[in-house]
C-alpha cells in the first residue's frame, strides 16, 4: 500500500519506518525542511534505538522517501496519517492546532477516497472534528474515512513495540476502513480490537494514565515504607507477582516523565472537568508525581544537610534510558532545586547534551563527572550506570553519598566502602 505520514517526529519516523520494513510504499512528509532534509540524508532527529539502521535501509531500497510537498504526498498516497503534535495548552487540554492543520490540508489537496488516520494521541471526539476539517476545506466532493489508531510505543523500546505490538486499535465508522486497515496490519500477529473512533480515543488516554497511576502509587507506598523501615523493592516484586496486578511499572524512583504521561494525565483530567467528572485519582497521581523529585531531595538533606558549596554529580537527564528525550524529566526538576540550593553541578549522560551555560558542567565520562564530587545522584538508569565498575570509588573519588533514584544498584557497593546509600523508598540506613 501507498501510505503517506505527516508530521515526522518521534511518533511519525518510528511509524515510517515500520511501515516501509512490513513492506509499504511509505512517505514521510513535514513543513520542517531541515528535518526532511536530514532523514532523505539518513540523520535521524533523536535517539532511539535500531531507527537509524532501518533508516539506512529502507532508504537504500527505495520503500521510503521523505518530502515537503504537501500537494503531491497528499494526491499520492491512499492512507494518510496524522502524527503531529498534540502539545499541552495553558489549562491542560491538548491542543489540536496542527492537527487541524493537516486536516485542511487534506482537504484542499484530496483527489479520491482516502482513509485518514489519527495516530497521535487525540481527545475523545477528534475524528469527527477531522472529518469535519476535511469537509470544510473540500467542500464535500470527496469521500473518506476518519480512522483512530492510536499508537503504544515506549521511547527507549519503540521499534520492537512497533514490530510486536500486544494489541492493535482500530476505530472506525465504515466496514470499508476497516478492511483497508486490518490489511495494513496483516502480517502483524496480535489482537485487534475492533471499536469506534471515539472509544479508540479513549483507550489511549485510559492506558496511559493508568501506567501513570502504577508509578505513582508505588511512589507513594515507597514513602510509607521509608517510614515503617520496610525496603519497596520487595513489596514491588511480592504485588507484582499477582497476575492481577502485574510487575510493569511498579518500580519506585524519582518519577515520571517524558512526552506522554504528563501530558495525557492532564489532558484526561481535564476532559472530565468539562463534564463534571471528577477524577480525583489522576489529580492525586500528578501531584505526587510532581513531589516526588523534591521529597527524594529532601530526604538526601535529612542525611547530609545542606547542598549549598556541595560538588553533585548528576547520572542521567533523560526521563528513562535508551532515549534522548529530556521533557519532563526529573533530572531537570532536580538539577533547578540543586541550583536553588547552592550546589556545584556535573552532569553526564550517554546521549543527552545539553545547551552549554555556566551554571551547570556536562561531562563526557563518569569517571570525570564523580571525580571530587561529595554526592552522586543517579537519575537516569542507563546500562552504562549499572554496569559501571563501581568497586573502589572511594579511593577515586570525595564521594560519601550515592543517591539512587531508580533503585538500579545493590545498596552493599556502597555501603562495603564506607559511603551512604540513599534509595528510593528504602531502608533508613539504605539497607
Amino acid at each position: 500500500m501507498n501510505i503517506l505520514v505527516i508530521g515526522t517526529g518521534y511518533v511519525g519516523t518510528t511509524t515510517a519506518l515500520v511501515f516501509a520494513e512490513m513492506g509499504h510504499k511509505v512517505t514521510g512528509l513535514d513543513i520542517d525542511e531541515k528535518k526532511i532534509r536530514d532523514l532523505q540524508n539518513a540523520k535521524m532527529p533523536f535517539y532511539e534505538p535500531g531507527l537509524l539502521e532501518l533508516l539506512l535501509k529502507n532508504l537504500k531500497s527505495g520503500s521510503i522517501n521523505f518530502t515537503t510537498n504537501t500537494e503531491e504526498a497528499i494526491k499520492n498516497n491512499e492512507i494518510i496519517f496524522i502524527c503531529v503534535g498534540t502539545p499541552s495548552a495553558k489549562n491542560g487540554q491538548a491542543d489540536l492546532k496542527y492537527v487541524r492543520e493537516v486536516a485542511y490540508s487534506i482537504g484542499k489537496y484530496i483527489n479520491g477516497y482516502k482513509v485518514i488516520v489519527d495516530k497521535s494521541t487525540v481527545p475523545v471526539g477528534t475524528a469527527e472534528m477531522v472529518e469535519g476539517w476535511i469537509i470544510d476545506k473540500s467542500k464535500g466532493e470527496q469521500t473518506f474515512d476518519v480512522v483512530s489508531n492510536p499508537e503504544f510505543l515506549k521511547e527507549g523500546s519503540a521499534l520492537y513495540d512497533a514490530l510486536h505490538p500486544d494489541r492493535i486499535v482500530i476505530g472506525a465508522n465504515s466496514n470499508k476502513a476497516y478492511k483497508i486497515m486490518n490489511e495494513l496490519y496483516s502480517g502483524v500477529d496480535c489482537p485487534i480490537v475492533e471499536t469506534s473512533p471515539r472509544t479508540a480515543e479513549m483507550i489511549k488516554y485510559a492506558a496511559n494514565s493508568f501506567l501513570a497511576l502504577k508509578i505513582s502509587y508505588i511512589n507513594e507506598i515507597a514513602r510509607l515504607c521509608e517510614e515503617l523501615d520496610i525496603n519497596v523493592i520487595d513489596v514491588s516484586k511480592g504485588i507484582g507477582l499477582d497476575k492481577r496486578i502485574g510487575p510493569s511499572f511498579l518500580q519506585a524512583g524519582i518519577g515520571y516523565g517524558g512526552s506522554c504521561f504528563p501530558k495525557d494525565v492532564k489532558a484526561l483530567l481535564e476532559s472530565g472537568k468539562v463534564h463534571s467528572i471528577d477524577l480525583s485519582l489522576l489529580d492525586n497521581a500528578i501531584t505526587i508525581n510532581e513531589t516526588q523529585p523534591i521529597y527524594f531531595l529532601q530526604k538526601i538533606k535529612r542525611e547530609i544537610g545542606t547542598f549549598n558549596g556541595k560538588t553533585v554529580a548528576i547520572l542521567g537527564l533523560s526521563f528513562k534510558p535508551n532515549t534522548d528525550d529530556v521533557r519532563e524529566s526529573p533530572s531537570i526538576r532536580i538539577i533547578q532545586e540543586l541550583l536553588k540550593e547552592g550546589a556545584i553541578i556535573k552532569v553526564h549522560d550517554p546521549v543527552v547534551i545539553l545547551p552549554e551555560e555556566k551554571t551547570v558542567k556536562q561531562k563526557n565520562h563518569i569517571e570525570e563527572t564523580i571525580e571530587n564530587a561529595e554526592v552522586i545522584i543517579l537519575c537516569t538508569d542507563w546500562d552504562h550506570y549499572k554496569n559501571f565498575d563501581w568497586e573502589d570509588i572511594s579511593t577515586r573519588s570525595k564521594v560519601r553519598c550515592f543517591c539512587d533514584g531508580r533503585n538500579c544498584l545493590e545498596s552493599h557497593l556502597f555501603s562495603s566502602q564506607g559511603i551512604q546509600y540513599i534509595g528510593v523508598g528504602t531502608k533508613r540506613k539504605g539497607g
